[in-house]
């Protein structure tokens, strides 16, 4: 189940304050192919694990935050700089 669009037009990256909005299934493709292959890396430096269903993309398109059971995990450390990581 997506994001409530009403929590979704409230939200915004706790880091920089820019809005976020739902990322795109070629970039969620992308990603979960590097998480299939033990790849990518949350910003507190752990492996993801588990695929990405759904995220939030930050309006700079360089931060990721992932959405876990329709609840959007808005911490720093839990993010993807898509930067960093090869996007």
């Amino acid at each position: 189940m997506p994001v409530d669009p009403e929590l979704l037009e409230i939200l915004v990256c706790p880091e920089s304050h820019q809005p976020v909005k739902a990322a795109g299934a070629d970039l969620l493709a992308r990603l979960n192919a590097r998480i299939a292959a033990n790849e990518l890396r949350t910003r507190g430096g752990e492996a993801r694990g588990e695929p990405l269903e759904e995220a939030l993309l930050r309006e700079d398109g360089r931060i990721l935050y992932p959405v876990e059971d329709s609840i959007p995990v808005m911490l720093i450390e839990e993010s993807i700089d898509l930067e960093d990581n090869g996007e």
